[in-house]
């Protein structure tokens, strides 16, 4: 741009100095012609810096997912390949579901006897209470008697044999009583041992089924997203492990980010919903709209590591740190595909002197015309 510009400035002074002689061209004109483009440019590449600022450096990032098994087992089926664009929900990769489908089974039988012997229970506390009251009727009937016999004794009516057998009963009565009564509270006890309505037997074999049936689930593994099967080495009869070690492939997803980094003193101007443009050395002469999301106000440089010695102030070489602003692609770019780990350039338009905002489009575009160029010698 700035060559575009110093060859329409000869081109005027050339008609003005040369062509029609309309101003002369002496020793004083030629310092004047040569100092005017010196200062111009240099004001006008200062003032683009700071109001339409621009980055070598801009990057998209995709989430990556490692998939990793939540169960282990030998694999049986992996339909997918490599490289595999596929849509959230698909199979990734099955695992063996016999030994987990056995579990089930055998957990669907005890909760089935746990249940039978829950109902069991239930009955023997009605057969308890049951003969509960009935042995409290009786003793109360016996109580009765002893009472009587203890009224005819005393105005000499009364058998006194019959008195002590009355008593006898009454004593073998309360002795059935209280046996009864522990009958009914150890079912009881048995009863209010309740988790959610079931018994604590019931509830455990509940609580280990579920988890059974969602470990059998877990043996379909399905895509997290619409993406990329990338670092695919899982094949049929391959051993899978619920470990973060042993990743069973990757999944780059669909969603990405836009980041563009620039040095520290070119962010004073930059605000959240500035118009941005990039371009990427992937889709060479295409421009992307785009808007500034926020600055990311954090790097690594900003962090120490946790340590026992003093940090270092100087370490060798240490670039100057720069800050990442998030770009919001425009959605009518939402179709275009955008690599993971695709670089390029870009530019934000902030508030300030937008009359000279052409020139660092332009400036963008040419470089964007230029990624078509393959400057290699092989």
């Amino acid at each position: 741009m700035e060559a575009i510009l110093l060859g329409i400035y000869a081109f005027f002074v050339w008609l003005i100095f040369i062509k029609f002689k309309w101003l002369p061209w002496n020793t004083s004109s030629q310092v004047i012609v040569v100092i005017i483009p010196i200062v111009g440019l240099t004001v006008l590449i200062l003032m683009l810096n700071v109001f339409a600022p621009s980055s070598a450096d801009v990057r998209v990032i995709k989430y990556v997912v490692q998939v990793v098994p939540q169960v282990r087992g030998r694999v049986v089926e992996v339909p997918v390949k490599g490289n595999d664009y596929v849509k959230q929900g698909d199979v990734l990769f099955r695992i063996d579901p016999t030994p987990y489908q056995l579990t089930v089974k055998t957990l669907e039988a005890q909760l089935a006897n746990a249940e039978g012997a829950s109902r069991q229970l239930r009955e023997e506390l009605n057969s308890a209470t049951a003969n509960k009251q009935a042995v409290s009727a009786r003793v109360e009937l016996a109580r009765q008697r002893v009472t009587q016999y203890q009224e005819l004794a005393s105005t000499g009516a009364g058998d006194a044999f019959a008195l002590q057998q009355a008593q006898a009963d009454l004593k073998d009565l309360q002795s059935q009583y209280a046996s009864a009564n522990a009958a009914e509270s150890q079912v009881k006890e048995r009863l209010l041992a309740q988790v959610d309505g079931d018994l604590a037997e019931v509830a455990q074999i509940k609580a280990q089924l579920e988890n059974a049936r969602w470990e059998l689930s877990q043996t379909t593994t399905f895509a997290p997203a619409n993406g990329w099967v990338m670092n695919l080495q899982l094949r049929p009869g391959s051993m899978a492990v619920p470990l973060p070690a042993f990743v069973a492939m990757t999944f780059v997803e669909d969603e990405y980010q836009v980041l563009a980094l620039f040095n520290q003193n070119e962010l004073h101007q930059i605000q959240p919903g500035n118009d941005a443009e990039i371009s990427l050395k992937t889709l060479p002469g295409q421009i992307i709209k785009a808007k500034v999301d926020s600055i990311v106000w954090g790097q690594g440089q900003g962090q120490l590591a946790p340590s026992g010695l003093l940090p270092p102030t100087v370490d060798g070489h240490v670039p100057p740190g720069r800050f990442a602003v998030k770009l919001a692609v425009d959605d009518k770019y939402r179709d275009v595909f955008l690599a993971a780990g695709a670089a390029g350039h870009g530019a934000v338009y902030t508030d300030g002197a937008q009359a000279i905002h052409i020139l660092r489009k332009v400036i963008l575009r040419v470089g964007a015309k230029m990624d078509y160029l393959i400057l290699k010698l092989h």
